[in-house]
Order: structure tokens, then sequence, then C-alpha cells
């Protein structure tokens, strides 16, 4: 496998936090990724079902932390669109609608392209994370369309389940928890790690570097063996170069 430097990710579990508004909770960490260089960002809102009042939402918050926003659905030509982004947002919904929206507009090799060997920065919230891993296997979401494969864009080569919640010891519920079907994906063979990025955190990738920012600990789970917990701050650039 090539040895990617170019590549730039803020992989961020959730878009919005309990008592704030809409990416109010990492807006620095945006900024400073983004930085000065980048004017506008292409926004892909597939993920829910309506695009116009998504985009004003991204678009409404790019603005005052200093960045106009296209988006993919309001352009003729969304192919071309990704080939002159300067930087990229997909945003959170459904996994499922959002990964078979990228097949249909036959944009997951373009962004895998202009991501890893052009190295324009790539932010995805919640399902715009899960899309950025080796596959959606494990999204929390339901199916409700049929993508033509669970293959996702590959930006990393490991999984990451957004929104990862721990389980209530008061709780009545008798249904599977995240820990167990995260377990249970990793009893078919050849399945690559999974990094439950609790609410309030995200993860920073620079080339082969990965670092854990926010505010919560995130868990790794390895097939066959025992989960993990990291700080915020963590170097997890192993999870880049380690054979999974």
């Amino acid at each position: 496998m090539m040895t990617i430097m170019k590549r730039r990710l803020l992989l961020v579990s959730n878009s919005t936090l309990h008592g704030g508004g809409y990416l109010q909770h990492c807006q620095q960490q945006i900024q400073d990724f983004f930085g000065k260089n980048v004017k506008r960002i292409l926004f892909v809102p597939y993920a829910l079902q309506d695009r116009d009042a998504y985009t004003k939402t991204a678009r409404d918050k790019f603005i005052t932390l200093g960045y106009e926003v296209d988006s993919v659905h309001e352009t003729p030509d969304p192919v071309e669109a990704v080939r002159k982004a300067e930087g990229i947002f997909i945003g959170g919904g459904n996994t499922f609608r959002l990964l078979k929206a990228l097949y249909d507009n036959k944009l997951v090799t373009e962004i895998r392209k202009r991501v890893l060997e052009d190295g324009i920065p790539y932010m995805g919230s919640s399902a715009g994370t899960n899309v950025s891993t080796i596959s959606i296997n494990t999204t929390n979401d339901m199916p409700i369309v049929y993508p033509p494969t669970f293959a996702a864009i590959g930006l990393v080569p490991f999984n990451i389940n957004p929104h990862y919640l721990d389980a209530d010891p008061n709780s009545k519920h008798m249904g599977e928890t995240r820990e167990q079907r995260i377990v249970q994906y990793h009893e078919e063979h050849d399945t690559p790690c999974v990094l439950g990025l609790r609410e309030g955190s995200l993860l920073l990738v620079e080339g082969n570097k990965a670092t854990l920012l926010g505010s919560t600990k995130a868990r790794l789970f390895k097939r066959g063996k025992h989960t993990t917990e990291y700080e915020p701050g963590s170097d997890l650039s192993f999870l880049l170069t380690d054979a999974q």
C-alpha cells in the first residue's frame, strides 16, 4: 500500500452536542483544520432528504467561521464540483442514503483521489465520518435504501462507530448494547478494528498521524482482543499504520 502523507481529515462523532448549537462544540477545531487558505467548502448534504434546508444550516454556520459554502446538490456536475473543491464537508443523517447517493453521483473514487492524492481537507460528521472509513458496516443507522456496496471511501484503514454509547447499568432495556453489536461484527473474518467515538469526540488525521480531540474518551475494538479506552489528546497514529 502506498504511503499517504497528504491526507488531512477531521472526523467528528456528532454535529450537535447537548446544550449547544450546530457544530458549536468543535468550531475551534474546524477553524484550525480548514485554516486561512481554504475560502470555500463543498458541502455534501446527501444524508438528509431536505438538502436545501440542510445546506442552509451548514452555510449559516460556516459563514460565522469565515467560510463560504457550495453544496454539491446545487451544482449541475457533482464530479466537477469535487474536482474543483478546496475542502469537503460531508454532514450527518442516514449513512445508507448518503453512501448510495455518493455512488449514484460517482463521487466515491473522486473524493478519495482529491483527499489522498491532492491533499484537500475532508471533514465528516456522524454519517460523513462513517463513509470516510473502510465500510459503513458499523453505522447505527437503519438500511432505508440499498447502496451498491457497504464499502466506503476508505480514507482510513479502520472503521468508526459514531455516537458510541456505553451501556446504562440502570436501564431495563434487554436489547444488545453497542459493544455487543461491534463484537458481533468482529465475529466475522477479516474485519478491521472499530473506533467508538462518543458524543463530543473527534479524530484529527494529518498524513500518518492521528490524534483524538474533543471532550470525551474513545473506545477501541479489535477483533479477538480486549477493548481499550483512550483519553482526549491520545495519539492514535498506530491505527493508520498497523496491519489490521
